[in-house]
């Protein structure tokens, strides 16, 4: 089998569990009487994040990840 073969394989059984995880999906939401969720797989409400800078005593006493606290210094 050619590196090409394989990649088809690979994305017809990626494929197939999609869509057979999409089916779960349906029939368990069916089941619990819930609406099933939406076939392109997004969810149907959307958050809004506004564009006006956060309030800065939200990061007081914070360390930045990876790079530890404000006031100490790596060794």
């Amino acid at each position: 089998m050619s590196v090409q073969d394989d990649l088809a394989a690979v994305k017809r059984c990626l494929e197939d569990l999609v869509r057979t995880v999409g089916q779960l999906e349906r029939s368990v939401a069916a089941e619990r009487g819930a609406p099933a969720a939406p076939a392109s797989g997004r969810a149907e409400s959307l958050v809004t994040i506004p564009d006006a800078p956060y309030d800065s005593g939200l990061w007081t006493d914070t360390d930045d990840e990876g790079l530890g606290a404000r006031d100490r210094h790596a060794p």
